[in-house]
């Protein structure tokens, strides 16, 4: 019978919590909890309503090298404007978003206890970003790890050559996966569907209703599982009695 509780308890207890949908990340800059932030600069202005970043980290995003993570966007060769501006954007994202709760995990790092791993991206901006960038050069496919950080900022490691992007990142599927170590995941979906996220928007934010999407799912199969295993504990229970 403590196996038949036990599985009670953890269909009553164990499903997702709702905080999910409105929480902040541990993280190097994230604050505890989201909440208005009236003051974000530029390309974070979109989270003003509800951000899990501060003004001056919304600042710092907009900034070569900022002392946010000291990283040179710059290191083969000058970043274009148009790449530039989805990588500022994909750090507003990861800085202000309250809404990555079903996808945030344990990270055991120096620099965040926490981040985010495949993030549905919308197709639009995966195909947008590397359009933007597919001219522009790189060294690297992972930029999470590998760098020459003995100048304080990254550098391209040794052996390594700056390449075309799109020699380094051959379609924008590539490069949404790779480029931050899974932080995202490429899908077909489109930015009105409400089964991806965009990593900028305008007007009300729409990720939201994504994430509470992905929550329920979860939470449906959570509780197909725990219902089945309960199942499976009764009926051996009641062999084993008889």
């Amino acid at each position: 019978m403590w196996v038949v509780f036990s599985l009670l308890l953890a269909l009553s207890s164990g499903t997702l919590s709702l905080d999910k949908l409105n929480m902040c990340m541990d993280g190097k800059h994230h604050k505890t909890e989201p909440g208005p932030e009236g003051d974000l600069y530029s390309q974070c202005a979109p989270w003003s309503d509800n951000a899990c970043c501060t003004a001056n980290t919304s600042t710092a995003a907009h900034n070569d090298n900022s002392y946010l993570y000291n990283f040179n966007w710059n290191h083969c060769g000058v970043m274009s404007e148009q790449c530039k501006k989805h990588f500022i954007q994909d750090t507003c994202f990861y800085e202000c978003s309250p809404h990555l709760g079903p996808w945030i995990q344990e990270a055991d790092e120096s620099w965040r206890r926490e981040r985010i791993l495949d993030v549905p991206l919308c197709m639009e901006d995966c195909h947008s970003w590397w359009e933007d960038c597919k001219n522009d050069l790189t060294c690297k496919t992972n930029w999470h790890k590998g760098w020459d950080w003995t100048s304080g900022t990254n550098k391209c490691p040794e052996g390594s050559k700056c390449r075309k992007w799109t020699d380094i990142f051959p379609t924008p599927k590539s490069m949404c996966e790779q480029i931050w170590s899974n932080s995202y995941i490429y899908t077909t979906h489109s930015n009105t569907s409400g089964r991806c996220m965009q990593l900028w928007f305008t007007g009300p934010n729409p990720n939201k209703k994504v994430a509470e999407y992905y929550l329920n799912n979860a939470q449906q199969h959570q509780s197909f599982a725990l219902t089945t295993l309960l199942f499976l504990a009764v009926a051996s229970f009641s062999i084993m009695i008889y």
